[in-house]
């Protein structure tokens, strides 16, 4: 029997998607796994994968067909097997869908002329796009197989737009930077920080960990030694540290985020599942709207050690805990106005009106590999209650005392958690 390829559920209020491009024809070979559709929704994007290898037959619906879920729009036969006429397409109960998330990728679609479906372009970047009014097939792709990424769509949006009307920071060329220690040849750690911070906020625990292996630290886009680049949304942002992370290789790794960077490790976990080992977040962002804008636009907006000295140690559960130096080395890694520009706008593009808009709960939900969440009870960033939005195998650790920065305030204690004795 012909294996079924159903539309699948992308998100929870989903009864309907349409079908934005289908990346392999009528009578084309596929492997499980390969990309066959992308989908769309009026709240998310999502690829599809192939499920079994064969010959695909009987599209039943073409692009921006709207498909009720659960619905059967191809189906694939495997080698040898007789094609007989188009089955029968009655849509099935989906309340708990299969979907393999290897490849999904969620995001806020905006309106605007459509772009090509004839050219392979993640939906990220059709979304993009279809925004600017760009045709995909003028755009170089630098994906896979030249697949068309989000940053293709921003580089050709700057080249096209008038001096007058470009934004003001311009899109970089070039990778994320990727800082790698350690001399071990244990399962390597990954490490993602924060907004307005950097690699060397992992220091101390960089140096402990990388003595039993190694140790890569990825500064976010505009920041560190990562090029600017003009942030749309957190979709966006998320495909971009996904991309920094395939170049890494194909063996697991021990994923740690923070703030930030913990809604990233989030995302990279539902969406590389088979590549984390096991995922550590440190006051992730992405489980409650909530958040302190001022505390992050007062760092966003300091020039000096004198002004940022006083937000850093909102920080904290002791100021005392940020010392002089500290303060001056962070206020001089944030001397360039172009990157502080940078990250306030990036800023406004996550955290609108100091509103966590992007919800990873079902994300972390989905996640398959041993978690755990460490949480100062004297955050004032963002209330630790949220990781009670947690499933109940993910380990939840609670500092007294300490507020969003564990990591630094108390490294002994979180390596004490990273590395429990035997």
């Amino acid at each position: 029997m012909p294996v079924e390829v159903i539309l699948p559920k992308v998100d929870m209020d989903m009864t309907t998607g349409t079908i934005a491009v289908w990346h392999v024809a009528e009578g084309g070979t596929v492997s499980k796994g390969d990309p066959l559709f992308d989908i769309e929704t009026e709240k998310a994007a999502m690829e599809v994968e192939a499920p079994s290898d064969g010959t695909l037959h009987h599209i039943a619906y073409q692009e921006g067909s709207e498909v009720p879920i659960g619905t059967a729009i191809a189906w694939i036969y495997a080698e040898g097997e007789e094609l007989g006429e188009p089955p029968a397409t009655t849509p099935k109960d989906t309340e708990e869908p299969e979907i393999d998330t290897e490849t999904a990728v969620l995001e806020t679609i905006p309106s605007g002329p459509p772009a090509s479906n004839a050219v392979p372009a993640t939906p990220a970047a059709r979304r993009l796009a279809r925004a600017a009014g760009l045709a995909l097939d003028g755009i170089h792709g630098t994906g896979p197989r030249g697949r068309i990424q989000s940053t293709d769509v921003e580089m050709a949006i700057e080249a096209d737009a008038p001096q007058s009307a470009r934004h003001p920071i311009k899109p970089q060329p070039g990778d994320l930077a990727i800082h790698t220690s350690g001399t071990g040849d244990g399962t390597p750690w990954l490490m993602l920080h924060g907004f307005a911070a950097e690699a060397a906020q992992w220091d101390t625990l960089a140096d402990r960990l990388g003595q039993a292996a190694p140790v890569h630290r990825i500064d976010l886009p505009n920041h560190g030694r990562s090029p600017r680049r003009h942030i749309t949304n957190f979709a966006d942002l998320a495909s971009q540290i996904r991309t920094a992370f395939d170049t890494l290789g194909k063996g697991p790794v021990h994923l740690i985020g923070h703030s930030l960077g913990g809604a990233l490790a989030i995302a990279l976990a539902d969406t590389r599942p088979r590549r984390i080992a096991d995922l550590t977040l440190i006051a992730p962002a992405g489980l409650d709207p909530r958040i302190d804008g001022d505390i992050l636009r007062g760092i966003a907006r300091a020039t000096q050690a004198d002004s940022l000295g006083p937000w850093l140690r909102q920080l904290t559960g002791d100021p005392a805990t940020l010392s002089g130096a500290y303060i001056k080395a962070a206020a001089q890694a944030r001397r360039d106005p172009a990157q502080r520009a940078a990250q306030a706008a990036m800023l406004d593009a996550l955290f609108p009106d100091g509103t966590c808009t992007f919800d990873l709960t079902a994300a972390l939900h989905r996640t398959t590999c041993p978690t755990r969440i460490l949480w100062g009870r004297a955050d004032r960033v963002t209330p630790w209650q949220a990781a009670l939005r947690a499933p109940g195998r993910v380990a939840l650790h609670l500092f007294d005392g300490l507020g969003h920065l564990p990591q630094i305030e108390a490294p002994d204690a979180v390596l004490d958690v990273l590395r429990p004795a035997p």
